[in-house]
């Protein structure tokens, strides 16, 4: 299985990621990539950007030693309202956006209060993927997850760095989601969640997974530039006149 993009990388923006723009463009470059998406934590994570950094990655240019560079965000969903940490003129510029919940940022309740919070923030016209809904820090009903993120058109991330190094517990929830979003066909995206550069394009675990569950290719967004470019492409925002 070859994946042409990976969709979700932190810089030293982050604040407790280790990586320039320049030294993940050039990883990924080595790496064969043809596309990396530039997805920084929302600025409720401690130590991450101010929200003003949002507003200027408009400045990076398109592509680094020819890889195509999207400018994008991790939002943090911060309620059960499922709101994200940036506004509206915030998210309508980028080129991606991801939403997940994270330690402190997200208030971490019960099972039924978990799902709503995530279903809330598939709901966001603005959300392009849910990230790590695996974590077993965040109990949710996984079914009724996956069938939103199918009814609101929105990617379904199988993230790597949750099956190796980080959120300690998330196989077999991730093993869990996976299966059902082969069964109601939900789109998929795998992301490295990349906190330093040579870690960029490593997607080793989640193939294994994907091979398990026999997932076609096909159904793997960032297999496909195309892909990607469509589901992007698919909501209202991508169509709004950029503030």
């Amino acid at each position: 299985m070859k994946f042409l993009a990976d969709l979700h990388i932190h810089t030293i923006s982050s604040g407790h990621a280790y990586s320039t723009v320049l030294e993940n463009a050039r990883a990924a470059a080595d790496k064969g990539l043809e596309m990396i998406a530039i997805t920084d934590h929302g600025p409720a994570m401690p130590g991450g950007p101010h929200i003003y950094h949002f507003g200027n990655l408009r400045i990076l240019p398109e592509e680094l030693f020819g890889v195509r560079i999207l400018k994008g965000v991790e939002a943090n969903i911060i309620d059960r309202a499922g709101t994200l940490d940036l506004p509206a003129d915030r998210l309508a510029p980028l080129d991606i956006v991801l939403a997940g919940l994270h330690t402190i940022c997200s208030p971490c309740g019960s099972v039924e209060e978990n799902t709503e919070m995530l279903v809330n923030a598939i709901k966001n016209p603005w959300v392009d993927v849910i990230v790590h809904p695996g974590n077993p820090e965040y109990l949710i009903d996984a079914e009724a997850v996956v069938k939103a993120a199918v009814e609101y058109d929105v990617a379904i991330e199988i993230n790597n760095s949750s099956l190796k190094l980080s959120r300690a517990g998330s196989r077999p929830y991730c093993e869990k989601i996976l299966a059902l979003a082969k069964e109601y066909k939900a789109k998929i995206i795998v992301g490295t969640d990349s906190h330093f550069a040579l870690s960029i394009g490593n997607f080793s675990e989640a193939i294994a997974l994907l091979e398990k569950y026999e997932i076609d290719p096909s159904a793997i967004l960032n297999t496909s530039i195309a892909s990607v470019e469509s589901h992007l492409a698919r909501r209202s925002n991508r169509k709004r006149q950029k503030v």
